[in-house]
């Protein structure tokens, strides 16, 4: 268990406990920025070479990660929309807790992220994606910053585990 009089743990008292919440805003409101430009501004299916290993593209998902049941008839939209909303309220829960700065972290760019591809699964019934990696002939699938943030969270989250010893249970 980390210790939550450390410097390194985002308390209540410290007045800091709404940085997850400015992280989280800051990533929903860069995601659907992005997002809107290329769906407003380029023709679905667009794709424009940045460098060697990159593409900008417009394609949409109406799956979750990899297009996973993309094509399940529509039912999906709400499963997955409904699953961003559990998660994103369970972790608006958790930020109101002091948390190690690694975890606070983690969790507020998971919320940012869940919230802005929720939105996108409301209001359009599918995913904006507009990043295209890919190296010798292999494509990465389509993302977009929403995706980065929950796996950069998901990321921080792991290695805030590895970090803190757990608690020592009595006998």
């Amino acid at each position: 268990m980390p210790n939550l009089n450390s410097p390194l743990v985002v308390s209540r008292s410290t007045g800091l406990r709404f940085v997850g919440y400015w992280v989280a805003l800051i990533m929903l409101l860069a995601d659907q920025a992005a997002k809107y430009w290329f769906h407003e501004y380029t023709p679905y299916a667009w794709s424009q070479a940045v460098t060697g290993y990159l593409n900008l593209v417009h394609v949409w998902n109406y799956g979750a990660a990899f297009s996973f049941l993309a094509d399940a008839g529509g039912w999906q939209r709400f499963f997955f929309g409904g699953i961003a909303l559990v998660v994103s309220a369970w972790l608006i829960f958790m930020l109101r807790n002091p948390l190690p700065r690694l975890e606070l972290l983690g969790f507020a760019l998971i919320l940012g992220g869940a919230l802005s591809n929720g939105l996108d699964r409301a209001l359009r019934g599918y995913v904006v994606d507009f990043l295209d990696f890919h190296a010798w002939g292999w494509h990465w699938p389509a993302f977009n910053f929403a995706d980065i943030g929950i796996v950069c969270g998901a990321a921080l989250l792991l290695l805030a585990s590895w970090r803190y010893k757990p608690a020592e249970k009595p006998a």
